[in-house]
């Protein structure tokens, strides 16, 4: 025996590093084929290969994350479509719905390509039918089944992301009337992309989306912890939930980074270090 060693390496499984894959997609979101941005672009584009060197997960955890992100390939490049823009093309669907008076459940693929052709490009338009809408075929020919949950909540954050903070009730009023007929808007839809501030006068909602939130877990408790003091776990878990790692739940992250207290009969949690 030459020797022997008393420490190993042991392999562990980690939560993937995904944050970065919106990051670099969101550097150049495409914008449409009338937007020049692309001729004077500074910014890299990134092909398949490119994202699997570049982000920290498995292939299969980025493609799957690229479906998430609704992300599509350009010319060999995988992009984002800009938010704007994926607004413009749904609307168009919406409104070719609303004018044929078709349902909401069997919306024909074919009609809407001919239909909307000349308006955008027809991948365009198949791909936002894929990202809001699931894809069938019935007797040989393709339809799509609207996501109504998704379609709504695409609505509201067109109409808070102009606002700092907007009236509860007024804004569900505006809401409601914003979404195609037949469908129903809850704010249960809103899970992740907007909080309600139920201590204000009149009650008031604002934009918080999760994946603006940094990908550190203390950096995201004191984020958290700097936009509210005190959160009821209904209230943070959407904001905490993909930080759990294999088998941990919500319950032990909030024992480590938060100090829980009862207030009005209702258990809440605030940070255990001063947030600045």
């Amino acid at each position: 025996i030459a020797g022997f060693s008393n420490n190993y390496w042991e392999l562990r499984r980690c939560r993937p590093k995904l944050k970065k894959l919106r990051k670099l997609l969101m550097e150049n979101p495409y914008e449409g084929p009338d937007s020049h941005k692309d001729d004077t672009l500074t910014f890299s584009k990134y092909t398949t290969e490119d994202l699997f060197s570049l982000i920290q997960a498995s292939e299969g955890e980025i493609l799957h994350q690229l479906q998430v992100l609704d992300a599509c390939k350009i010319e060999g490049y995988w992009r984002i479509l800009e938010f704007d823009y994926q607004m413009k093309l749904l609307n168009h669907v919406t409104q070719l719905i609303d004018s044929e008076s078709w349902s909401l459940s069997k919306v024909p693929l074919c009609t809407c390509l001919e239909e909307l052709g000349s308006l955008e490009p027809i991948e365009m338009i198949e791909h936002i039918l894929l990202s809001y809408g699931r894809k069938y075929t019935d007797e040989g020919e393709v339809y799509f089944e609207m996501r109504e949950d998704k379609i709504c909540r695409a609505i509201a954050q067109m109409l808070l992301q102009n606002a700092v903070k907007f009236n509860l009730s007024e804004f569900q009023e505006v809401w409601q009337q914003s979404v195609p007929e037949g469908m129903t808007t809850r704010l249960d839809q809103l899970t992740g992309l907007a909080l309600v501030d139920k201590t204000s006068r009149p009650e008031t909602i604002f934009l918080l989306k999760v994946e603006d939130l940094p990908e550190d877990n203390q950096e995201r408790f004191n984020s958290l912890f700097s936009i509210r003091e005190k959160w009821t776990e209904v209230d943070i878990t959407p904001y905490i939930q993909d930080l759990c790692a294999e088998k941990q739940t919500v319950g032990a992250l909030l024992t480590k980074y938060a100090r829980s207290s009862m207030q009005n009969g209702v258990k809440v949690y605030n940070s255990r270090r001063p947030i600045s």
